[in-house]
């Protein structure tokens, strides 16, 4: 339920409503004055006709309008049209169908009023998640014109009590806080950024799409302002510097420079707009930013041409007034689309949800793993006919228990209908006998993969062919798609120290440029008071580091992007520095050099000295089993219930073996790190793990797993504890075949190559670790490791000065991913909310591991170049620029080529 109308407006209205249930057909009715129609078997408040759409009040001739749910809406007054434009912009589109009666609205909307609409538990909902015990939102941040703008909102909001982390991308115009919602509310959050001049609304990819596309139309409009005034400005400058040299009459000249400021107060009010309100905002917190001395600039050079024009006396420089501005608004324009085009493919992981979805009803969750096949079957049967009744293309054919919801509204347990061509707003279980999906977005692969019932879906796949139904196992903004999402905003808001210190270093610039400009004029008012201006004005232009506060966010920016498409997600902000500077590469065996996906290959029974009557509620004992077969298979399930619940991929090869057995109940389920599993059953304890736990004093020769026998990779084994000697008895071996993934050869030489020492260090006792490691070319291997025993070996490296990037399978390694220098998870998608590494490999392809660091050390170079130019240029520039051989607007011309040509530079890295 979206906010009641009165966060929105402040008095009911009495005027006549109707409530719009059918379609494209609208019914009108001279007695009441009210029609009714159809928007998707939503019910949706409409006024009477000649009334208000968004307040309900009569509409004057013409009328105001805006675009609301597909339609064109009238409006009242600019008061109305500005509040519906802010609801659409700020995502709550959804309003207008929730609402249940239409409220009057105040001329023009208040700011703060607005804002504190945001404190609504439903609005929240939709933009806010929790994490560790605070909330976390995504936030749109528009006007953000430099790293000086993300370096002010971050100072501004830490400034709060309960701002935790605050970190803003200035590439993706995008925002991260991290606060105590108990202490400080979202609207207080959103208003003290607009209070220092920026505006801050709840990011959804359509309306911060719109948002960039509004700002790039102003850019363009003050751009264009500009453009016509520097021509006109500067054509009439060269009538008066010709007219120098000719004896240009007085009132000619006078004249001349009355059109000149004419042509100029449209670019200094307008199209120089931008850097005043910058600049304020700066000054306003009590700091500087890169647009105080580009404003200082202007304003000096304006009023001193106004002053020689009014006193009729000295020169104007209307020329570079307009001239610079140009030139500057010219460079911010490239410079901001080329930073969107190098944030489009993260924003490309997001997919928008559709307003609207189709509601079946409701059950009792599926379990995500370990589904009950029956209880699948069943929900499939019973919806089958309405899912074929709710196709109907005559709504009375489809019945009532259909509803269209919002997507944001729907709960685990929904069940949805998917139409052919929508994409699948969340994570769920198919219900359907078959679908056709593309998981392009997820994996990369643009093949289309067929799904059967029960399997799993993934939110942000696309229905490729018919409609389906599926039950919703998460909510949308916890879908797979969704933690993608906020993992890359995640690593593209967190700052590496190397772009900390840059910003610190350019805020410092920042302050010398203007303490070096007061002391050029000083210096030329002694020497030469009319060049004094002028070469201050050029001294704070030349030397504004811009291109220095845009080294390294941008280069960052282009290699995550990079990075992501081909399939290595960075979710640290230091991901990238860190991975140019590893010396050694440590991978787990199972479920990373090795697909893990094992097969159950064999079941070895092992004859035990002992019988098990030792228990009269012990339905079959081996003892008394009729054949081999059937020892197997009871064995088999009480491994299997030993692992219900596990993740590892053990579990999942025996649990989907025993789909269709029943498994004996457990109690006093232990995970034994590095050893395995022990649980009760029936009054016996049992083990599951490698040799070594199951059965601590050791096997026989004759009693070892036979790998070789078997073709297998690996093997457990499970024991019971005698319960008078209290000695583990050994019952089976399980075998099963692990394929060394595809590429890890490649990737292994590939990283040797680039200089990387590679070990392994994995769990498995077994000789097959050996095996696995010769043959991808691995000279240094630890097996039968515990996690901590991994642990320890990264802390000796790393004790010798070594890097360390650890690559485990995202779960079961976090211990020893936590340790290394950088990590990364091999892991599976449903993994991805429980993963808390520094990088992913999303489509499963290991060659990522070594791409990802050619790409940074690529980074690493390019941040050194841009380094390297920004900082020449400026200390190059400066000498000229302060002794008045450079002209204001040549400099400005030369400080937007500068920024331009790091952001060129950066994007080489899409290539890499």
């Amino acid at each position: 339920m979206m906010p009641n109308n009165s966060q929105f407006g402040a008095k009911q209205s009495d005027i006549g409503q109707s409530v719009v249930t059918d379609a494209p057909s609208r019914t009108h009715s001279e007695a009441d004055s009210k029609f009714t129609t159809t928007y998707q078997d939503v019910e949706l408040v409409l006024p009477a006709e000649g009334h208000c759409f968004h307040c309900g009040d009569p509409l004057p001739s013409p009328p105001f309008f805006t675009h609301v749910l597909g339609e064109e809406r009238a409006m009242c007054c600019m008061g109305c049209q500005l509040a519906s434009q802010s609801i659409i912009e700020a995502g709550l589109e959804q309003y207008y169908l929730d609402r249940s009666e239409i409220n009057r609205t105040a001329s023009l909307p208040d700011s703060l009023y607005q804002l504190q609409a945001y404190d609504h538990d439903d609005i929240k909902s939709q933009f806010i998640y929790h994490q560790q015990g605070h909330s976390v939102a995504e936030l749109s941040i528009s006007n953000l014109r430099c790293a000086a703008c993300s370096w002010l909102i971050e100072t501004q909001l830490y400034r709060l009590d309960g701002m935790d982390t605050c970190q803003v991308n200035l590439t993706n115009q995008r925002m991260r806080v991290v606060w105590d919602d108990k202490k400080l509310p979202i609207s207080q959050i959103l208003a003290n950024v607009q209070a220092i001049g920026y505006d801050a609304k709840p990011y959804r990819q359509d309306t911060h799409e719109a948002m960039l596309k509004r700002d790039n139309r102003r850019m363009l409009f003050q751009l264009g302002i500009a453009a016509l005034g520097a021509m006109q400005a500067m054509m009439f400058a060269v009538a008066l510097y010709f007219g120098e040299y000719s004896g240009i009459g007085v009132n000619d000249r006078q004249f001349l420079r009355w059109v000149s400021l004419f042509v100029s107060i449209p670019v200094f009010l307008i199209a120089g707009l931008p850097f005043f309100q910058s600049a304020w905002s700066a000054i306003k917190a009590r700091q500087v930013n890169m647009d105080v001395p580009i404003s200082i600039a202007i304003v000096i050079t304006f009023l001193a041409s106004l002053y020689a024009t009014l006193t009729n006396t000295g020169e104007t420089y209307y020329d570079s007034v307009s001239m610079l501005i140009f030139f500057l608004l010219a460079g911010k324009f490239v410079e901001h689309n080329a930073r969107l085009k190098a944030a489009n493919l993260a924003n490309d992981l997001v997919v928008v949800e559709p307003v609207l979805v189709a509601k079946l009803g409701h059950e009792a969750p599926l379990a995500i793993e370990n589904r009950d096949v029956s209880q699948v079957t069943r929900y499939a049967s019973q919806y089958k006919d309405l899912f074929y009744q709710s196709l109907s293309i005559d709504p009375a054919n489809r019945g009532d228990n259909e509803q269209m919801v919002s997507a944001q509204s729907l709960k685990v347990g929904d069940i949805v209908r998917i139409d052919a061509g929508s994409s699948i707003i969340s994570d769920g279980i198919l219900l359907s006998d078959s679908a056709t999906v593309s998981e392009s977005l997820l994996t990369g692969e643009s093949d289309l993969i067929i799904k059967r019932l029960g399997d799993s879906i993934v939110g942000g796949s696309q229905n490729d062919s018919q409609p389906f139904v599926m039950q919703i196992t998460t909510l949308p903004n916890d879908s797979q798609m969704g933690v993608i999402d906020r993992l890359v905003n995640r690593s593209l808001s967190e700052k590496p120290q190397i772009a900390l210190k840059a910003d610190k270093l350019a805020r410092w610039f920042v302050a010398r440029v203007l303490v070096i400009a007061s002391m050029v004029f000083l210096a030329w008012y002694f020497i030469e008071p009319s060049h004094a201006i002028w070469a201050t004005v050029a001294v704070l232009v030349a030397t504004c580091p811009c291109a220095l506060s845009l080294a390294t966010p941008i280069a960052l920016t282009v290699s995550t992007n990079r990075l992501a498409s081909l399939g290595f997600l960075a979710t640290r902000g230091h991901t990238i520095t860190t991975l140019a500077e590893v010396t050694h590469v440590a991978f787990d065996k199972t479920g990373t050099l090795t697909y893990g996906q094992p097969n159950l290959m064999a079941i070895e029974t092992l004859d035990v000295p002992y019988g098990v009557k030792q228990n009269p509620s012990v339905d079959f004992t081996e003892d008394d089993a009729k054949n081999e077969d059937e020892t197997k298979n009871h064995f088999l399930s009480i491994a299997a219930s030993l692992e219900v619940g596990s993740r590892h991929p053990i579990a999942h090869a025996l649990l989907t073996m025993t789909r269709q057995m029943h498994l004996p109940a457990t109690s006093d389920l232990m995970h034994i790190p590095g050893g395995g599993l022990q649980a009760t059953i029936d009054g016996l304890s049992y083990r599951l793990g490698h040799h070594g736990f199951a059965v601590p004093s050791g096997l026989d020769d004759g009693l070892l797993p036979n790998l070789t026998k078997h073709q297998a990779s690996t093997s457990v084994t499970l024991s019971r504890q005698d319960s008078l000697s209290k000695k583990w008895q050994p019952l089976a071996h399980f075998y099963f075949h692990d394929k060394v993934r595809e590429g890890a050869l490649a990737t292994i030489k590939h990283l040797k190559e680039q200089g990387a020492q590679v070990l392994m260090l994995t769990g498995d006792p077994s000789a097959q670790a050996f095996e696995v490691a010769r043959e991808l070319g691995i000279d240094t291997v630890y097996k039968g490791l515990t996690p901590n025993d991994k642990v320890q070996h990264l802390k000796a490296l790393q004790q010798q000065g070594h890097i360390v990037q650890m690559v485990g399978d995202g779960v079961n390694d976090a211990p020893v991913l936590a340790a290394a220098n950088i990590s990364t998870a091999m892991a599976g998608a449903a993994d991805l909310a429980q993963v808390s590494s520094d990088s992913l490999v999303l489509n499963g392809q290991i060659q990522a591991v070594a791409k990802a660091r050619e790409v940074a050390f690529k980074t690493d170079h390019i941040i050194a170049q841009n380094f390297k130019w920004a900082l020449g240029y400026n200390f190059i520039v400066l000498i000229p620029a302060a002794l008045g051989y450079v002209p204001p607007w040549l400099a400005a011309f030369g400080m937007s080529l500068s920024s331009l040509f790091v952001v060129l530079n950066a994007l080489r890295l899409k290539r890499a």
